[in-house]
């Protein structure tokens, strides 16, 4: 199964439209335009057809995270123990 495969089944999944898709990468600070997505989505044989790469995927998926459970909650830093 390619990445091209995974992005168009979660598409269907969470019934997301390719401006959903912006947004959830934008969330991971991943910028794509509308052209790129919908060259991700389009069949192998397509001429503008365009392989959906790990770091898409990846950047997706981390999008989705945040998404779906909101942004990380930061650390705070661990406490030291003072040097006597």
């Amino acid at each position: 199964m390619s990445n091209n495969d995974i992005m168009k089944k979660l598409r269907v999944a969470m019934k997301f439209t390719d401006d959903d898709i912006i947004k959830v990468l934008g969330l991971a600070n991943f910028r794509i335009t509308k052209t790129e997505i919908s060259a991700i989505f389009r069949k192998d044989d397509h001429p503008n057809f365009k392989p959906c790469g790990d770091q898409i995927l990846r950047n997706f998926l981390n999008g989705l995270i945040i998404h779906q459970r909101g942004p990380k909650p930061e650390s705070k830093p661990a406490l030291s123990p003072k040097n006597t």
